[in-house]
C-alpha cells in the first residue's frame, strides 16, 4: 500500500498591516473634512488694510463681529442694543476689558459708529479696529 504525504494545512493569520493602512486612510479623511467645516461656523469677513497694523498681545479681550446682516459678540448673534449688557457679562480677569471691532470691508460706516456709540456709553473705552497689514 502506498502513502502519500499530506499537505500541512497552514493556519489563517489575521493580517493586521492593511488594517492599519485603513484606519490611517480614515483618520486622516476625518481631520481634514473636520477642519475644512470648523472655520465655516463663525461669519465670513475680509478686514479693511491698514499700513500702521499692530499685532496684538495677549489680553482681556471681546471681539464683535460686524456684517451687513449681524453683529456677534464672540461668535454670539447679540442686537446692538444689547452689547453693553452682552460685554458686561464676560468675566475680566482684573484687566479692564479690551474690545476688538472686527468690521466687514463692505459695513456701512454708520453702522459701526452706532456699535462704537454703544459701547462708549456703556463705559467701555478701550476700543481697537482689527484690520490686516498692507
Amino acid at each position: 500500500m502506498r502513502s502519500w504525504d499530506e499537505p500541512k494545512k497552514r493556519k489563517a493569520r489575521v493580517e493586521i498591516i492593511p488594517m492599519i493602512d485603513v484606519m490611517m486612510f480614515l483618520l486622516v479623511f476625518f481631520v481634514l473634512i473636520s477642519m475644512n467645516v470648523i472655520p465655516a461656523l463663525g461669519l465670513k469677513t475680509q478686514l479693511p488694510s491698514s499700513s500702521s497694523a499692530q499685532d496684538l498681545k495677549p489680553q482681556a479681550k471681546a471681539i464683535i463681529t460686524i456684517t451687513k446682516d449681524a453683529v456677534q459678540v464672540d461668535g454670539e448673534n447679540t442686537p446692538v442694543e444689547g452689547l453693553v449688557a452682552r460685554l458686561k457679562q464676560i468675566p475680566k480677569e482684573g484687566e479692564k476689558l479690551n474690545l476688538i471691532i472686527n468690521s466687514d470691508r463692505g459695513v456701512e460706516v454708520q453702522k459701526l459708529v452706532d456699535v462704537m456709540d454703544q459701547l462708549k456709553h456703556g463705559g467701555f473705552d478701550s476700543i481697537s479696529i482689527a484690520t490686516r497689514k498692507q
